[in-house]
């Protein structure tokens, strides 16, 4: 289920990917001497991708163990829904996470120089570090995914999750690396304009994944009701 739910949400989420990290995709040193290579090219930066979430996965998986072992899940799950339609509604009030303090901006910093440098080297192997680095890049999608992570059922699934989310994601954002030569910049800024309406459909579900209404997939039910033990006669 895990699997799935985050392909769904990587797919769909892709054209906020395309809004925001097209331009990089658009610029990468793909090999043009033949189409399997660059093929090839193409998805060793998309796999590097989605092996910076699932290592993501592994960090914030842990986290989420330690929040429901504490019972706070849901109330996560909920906080966070509230904030991103907020975030949309008051953008000037509230806004989503970014380089906000002196060392988040340093390492924000020194991730595009690595990304700058990567991108003046024409070898496969260097896409696949393209790929990995891009990953850890500020993005607001990949914020919502590891909120998402963080009430998995347990660790296993929160790295699922977030490898499944970065496959979603690469069909749309293959086909920009690809056919970069014919897409235009006017494309890139007219899907910008869907991330809004994304997020607030996305803090909705958020918000009622923390209601524990008992719906299948939407708001499943929390099982942390403690069993009974029963005494012996």
């Amino acid at each position: 289920m895990y699997i799935l739910e985050g392909f769904i949400f990587g797919f769909l989420g892709s054209l906020h990917c395309v809004g925001m990290c097209g331009p990089l995709a658009l610029a990468l040193p793909l090999p043009v001497n033949t189409a399997l290579r660059k093929v090839v090219g193409a998805l060793l930066y998309n796999v590097g991708r989605a092996f910076t979430y699932g290592l993501l996965g592994l960090i914030f998986g842990i986290l989420g163990a330690g929040l429901k072992l504490s019972g706070i899940q849901q109330w996560v799950s909920i906080a966070c829904g509230v904030i991103m339609i907020l975030s949309v509604i008051l953008p000037g009030v509230i806004k989503m996470p970014k380089s906000g303090n002196k060392l988040s901006s340093t390492i924000y910093t020194k991730l595009k120089n690595k990304i700058g440098a990567s991108l003046n080297r024409k070898r496969l192997s260097n896409l696949l570090v393209i790929g990995v680095l891009n990953g850890f890049l500020p993005c607001g999608l990949v914020y919502v995914a590891i909120s998402r992570a963080l009430t998995s059922a347990s660790i296993s699934d929160s790295i699922l999750f977030m490898v499944a989310f970065g496959l979603g994601t690469l069909p749309l954002m293959f086909a920009v690396a690809y056919f970069a030569n014919i897409i235009k910049s006017r494309f890139l800024h007219r899907l910008r304009r869907t991330i809004p309406v994304f997020i607030i459909l996305l803090g909705i579900l958020f918000i009622l994944r923390g209601m524990n209404l008992g719906i299948p997939n939407i708001s499943p039910a929390f099982s942390d009701k403690t069993q009974e033990v029963e005494c012996c006669h």
